[in-house]
């Protein structure tokens, strides 16, 4: 962080009219221990007092180094790591980059251990039973072509709201396809239903692909439920997590899922290329060792480990030493404020425009299946050329970075993400353009 937007955002930290001066004046002081600060901070007061304030949200920011001339409300693809992570992933690519093969081969793996295991904590599973990829895709990918069970006359299952590159590699499993088109605007009890009756009417269906939070609008599915439902039907879930952890608060148990691929360098602000492949202990013979892992060709026929059901080969070393950094600046915030406050910046803006009666929010689900993302569109205008131009538009004219998304049933539209650095005056700016 630089010294002037520190200080700029520790006199927001001493404006707050709840924060004791000692961690004003210890925030101040020295920008080393601004994490320990924020941290002190969060946990000083309540989650309620600090979800709608700006003057924190503000301090906040500062620890982000954004650009000057945008309103960047597209934090979907990837998230930016704040500024002492950014600082740690310098570090940490300049030591391996001196220390090389010398230390990959010989302290790496010792390093890595005890970041696996707080991950597998956080997630509340065994360490045996992760293994971090460089994303989310990746992971799904290898337990999708590592999936055991499918054979001639069997057929997978997933919905329009899943990525294209998943839906992708259920085709390419060269079993019977089955796509459904989910509702835009139902409650979780009606999604489930949907499942079932598709699985009802499809009972050739072995595997079935479910997506926790939707990139394309934001959708929030019933997981546990569902993949408990489709055990009634003997098919089993892989679930797509990429976007759900961090800009939610959850965990394993609260998906009941034995098949889940997680990313760390979206919502939980890791580099790019951080990822978590999980397979509940009791099922990982039947996800098969990775193409070009050893243990496939195997004559004993072991079952190995976690980490034979993917192999990467040389990745970014620094990126995943990051990750403790990562995680501490994410504690500091708090999993529950973060989750809150991303929820609260979402109602701001879609609360000032659902009435609009040229535009329509997309899955504005009554029951809150939703997080953050959010996606919109004219009503009407659901062609590709119609949501490309809406999204050109908030950036010309307004300076709004945002996306425009396909792959919906019901057409395209504009993806809207807010991020914890973002300001309720600029989701202002985004409802003034929206308002026109």
């Amino acid at each position: 962080m630089q010294r002037r937007d520190f200080l700029k955002g520790a006199a927001a930290l001493a404006a707050l009219p709840f924060v004791p001066k000692a961690l004003a004046a210890s925030a101040t002081a020295n920008s080393e221990h601004s994490i320990s600060a924020l941290q002190k901070l969060t946990k000083a007061t309540t989650v309620q007092q600090l979800v709608r304030d700006e003057v924190f949200w503000s301090y906040v920011r500062g620890f982000y180094q954004l650009p000057e001339k945008v309103i960047q409300l597209e934090n979907g693809n990837w998230g930016v790591m704040s500024t002492p992570v950014l600082e740690e992933y310098v570090q940490q690519t300049q030591r391996v980059n001196q220390l090389s093969s010398y230390y990959s081969r010989r302290e790496f793996y010792g390093e890595l251990k005890p970041i696996v295991t707080d991950v597998a904590q956080r997630l509340g599973c065994g360490a045996d039973e992760i293994a971090f990829a460089r994303g989310a895709s990746e992971a799904l990918n290898n337990l999708i072509s590592g999936y055991r069970h499918l054979g001639k006359g069997d057929a997978v299952m997933y919905a329009d709201v899943d990525y294209d590159s998943m839906q992708a590699a259920m085709r390419q499993r060269g079993v019977n396809v089955v796509k459904i088109n989910l509702p835009e605007q139902a409650n979780a009890n009606d999604y489930v239903s949907v499942y079932r009756d598709a699985l009802r009417a499809h009972p050739q269906v072995k595997l079935l692909l479910l997506t926790h939070l939707s990139h394309r609008h934001g959708l929030v599915l019933p997981i546990k439920e569902i993949v408990a439902m489709a055990r009634e039907f003997g098919v089993d879930c892989i679930v797509d997590a990429a976007h759900s952890w961090g800009q939610m608060d959850f965990d394993l148990a609260d998906l009941g899922a034995d098949f889940v691929g997680f990313n760390l360098h979206k919502w939980m602000g890791a580099p790019i290329g951080c990822g978590v492949m999980y397979i509940k202990r009791e099922r990982l013979v039947d996800i098969a060792p990775a193409l070009g892992d050893g243990l496939a060709f195997d004559p004993n026929k072991e079952i190995g480990k976690t980490y034979h059901r993917i192999h990467t080969g040389t990745f970014n070393y620094a990126a995943w030493l990051t990750i403790p950094k990562a995680l501490a600046f994410h504690d500091a915030i708090g999993a529950e404020l973060k989750a809150a406050r991303l929820r609260y910046l979402r109602d701001y803006w879609v609360s000032r425009v659902r009435d609009l009666p040229h535009l329509s929010i997309v899955a504005d689900t009554p029951t809150g299946g939703y997080a953050t993302i959010t996606s919109l569109r004219y009503r009407e205008q659901t062609s590709v050329d119609a949501n490309k131009a809406l999204a050109k538009r908030l950036l010309e004219q307004h300076n709004i970075f945002s996306v425009h998304r396909t792959g919906l049933a019901q057409g395209a539209c504009v993806r809207i993400t807010p991020s914890t650095f973002t300001l309720t005056s600029e989701l202002d700016t985004l409802i003034t353009a929206l308002s026109r």
